[in-house]
């Protein structure tokens, strides 16, 4: 029977954080946390006409635009955008982004 660890207990978010980096889930976490934090990263005018839908494992992340000519604008303004997604994000950094006309 595995040893038990006496001392204090382990907080649940000590645990989980602990977990998700033995088992090299972080990366895709932190590249995950792109989605709800979008707004804030990339203003509320920008948020308003889109919609990140998904990340893949290899750091694409795909979002979904309100207009043709606002993904044409988008696409222009990448740079800054990937500079504003990416800063802190060490290991989960999104590598590319793919925009996709909303029907």
């Amino acid at each position: 029977m595995a040893e038990r660890r006496r001392g204090r207990p382990t907080a649940v978010g000590e645990a989980l954080h602990s977990y998700l980096a033995k088992s090299g889930l972080i990366r895709r976490v932190v590249q995950a946390q792109v989605i709800p934090d979008w707004p804030r990263l990339v203003g509320a005018q920008i948020a308003a006409v889109t919609a990140p839908e998904s990340v893949t494992p290899d750091g694409t992340l795909f979002v979904r635009v309100a207009t043709s000519a606002w993904m044409t604008e988008l696409q222009l303004m990448g740079p800054q955008i990937m500079a504003a997604i990416n800063t802190g994000r060490g290991a989960g950094r999104i590598k590319t982004i793919r925009w996709l006309l909303s029907r």
